[in-house]
C-alpha cells in the first residue's frame, strides 16, 4: 500500500494516540494536533520524518482554519482527516455549569463542524479524500447523566450525515465512527464530572459513577482493535456512513432504534390527521 498522509486532532491519548501509533508503525505520515506537545514527545523523537506535531485548541475557530491552510500548503495532499478531539461530561442537566456547557459544545460539536468546513475546500481541490468523525454509540442512544455529551454527538452526527451527501460528488467520503465503551483515557482519565447534587444520588442519573470507576470492571472495547478497524475502513468504497465498534454498543443501538421505529409507526394515524384532505 502506498504511503498515505493523515491529519488527526487530539493525538495525545485515546483513539487519536492509538491511530497515530499504528499509522506511523505501518509507514504512513501523520499530522497530529495536541494542546501540549510534551505528551507526544516520544512520537516526535521516534518518527522525525513522518510525524508532525501541531498545537491546536479546537475551540479556536481561527486557529483551525489557519492550521489547515498551512498543513495543505506545506505537506500537499492529505488523504484522511480524522476529527477525534473531544471529551465526556457527566452530570444531570441542572448540575452542569454554563461554562461546562459552553466548553463541551465548543469542543465536541462546533470544533468538529469548523474542522469539516476548513478541510472540505482542500479535499475538493485535490480531487477527493476521506473524513472520519469520531462519535459514539451515544450519538444514537441516550442515558441519564449524559445530556450534554449526547447533545454534541447527536448534533455532529446529523451534521456529518448531511455533509456526506454534499461532498460525495467530489470524491470525498465521510464515515461516522460510533465506538462503545473502550479502555481509554476518555472513560478512565479525561472524563469530566459536574458538581453533583445529592438529590440525584441513588437515581439512574448518577449511575455513571459506577461506570467511571475501573474497580467495577473495565470496558469491553479494545482501543487497539477499534483503531485497526477504523484504519481499514478507508479502503472500503464507497465510504461506510457509520461504523459501530463493540458488540454491546451495536446491540444497544439496534434495540434503541427498534423501539424508536415502533413509536413512530404507532403515530401513523396521528401524522396523517394533520394533512390537508385529498384534492384540497
Amino acid at each position: 500500500m502506498a504511503q498515505q498522509t493523515w491529519f488527526i486532532t487530539g493525538v495525545s491519548s485515546g483513539f487519536g494516540r492509538e491511530l497515530t501509533e499504528q499509522l506511523l508503525q505501518r509507514g504512513d505520515k501523520v499530522v497530529g494536533t495536541v494542546r501540549d506537545t510534551g505528551k507526544i514527545k516520544d512520537l516526535v523523537e521516534a518518527y522525525p520524518q513522518t510525524f508532525f506535531a501541531r498545537i491546536l485548541d479546537v475551540t479556536d475557530v481561527a486557529a483551525i482554519r489557519a492550521l489547515i491552510d498551512a498543513v495543505f500548503a506545506d505537506i500537499g495532499r492529505v488523504d484522511v482527516v480524522v476529527s477525534n478531539a473531544g471529551y465526556g461530561l457527566f452530570g444531570a442537566a441542572e448540575e452542569l455549569s454554563d461554562s461546562e456547557i459552553d466548553t463541551i459544545i465548543a469542543t465536541n460539536l462546533t470544533g468538529s463542524i469548523q474542522l469539516f468546513r476548513a478541510v472540505i475546500p482542500h479535499l475538493r481541490a485535490q480531487g477527493g479524500g476521506r473524513i472520519i468523525q469520531l462519535s459514539s454509540y451515544g450519538g444514537q442512544v441516550a442515558f441519564p447523566g449524559n445530556s450534554l455529551y449526547h447533545a454534541t454527538k447527536w448534533g455532529i452526527e446529523g451534521f456529518a450525515e448531511s455533509v456526506a451527501q454534499e461532498v460525495a460528488a467530489f470524491g470525498i467520503g465521510v464515515t461516522i465512527v460510533e465506538p462503545g465503551g473502550a479502555r481509554t483515557e476518555f472513560r478512565y482519565g479525561s472524563a469530566k464530572v459536574a458538581n453533583l447534587m445529592p438529590i440525584y444520588d441513588n437515581t439512574p442519573t448518577h449511575a455513571f459513577l459506577k461506570m467511571l470507576d475501573p474497580g467495577n470492571g473495565l470496558a469491553a472495547g479494545d482501543p487497539t482493535r477499534m483503531a485497526t478497524r477504523i484504519i481499514e475502513s478507508i479502503e472500503i468504497e464507497p465510504a461506510p456512513l457509520r461504523m459501530v465498534l463493540g458488540s454491546q454498543a451495536l446491540q444497544s443501538t439496534i434495540d434503541t432504534l427498534k423501539k424508536r421505529i415502533a413509536g413512530f409507526e404507532a403515530q401513523t394515524e396521528l401524522a396523517a390527521s394533520t394533512d390537508f384532505p385529498p384534492n384540497e
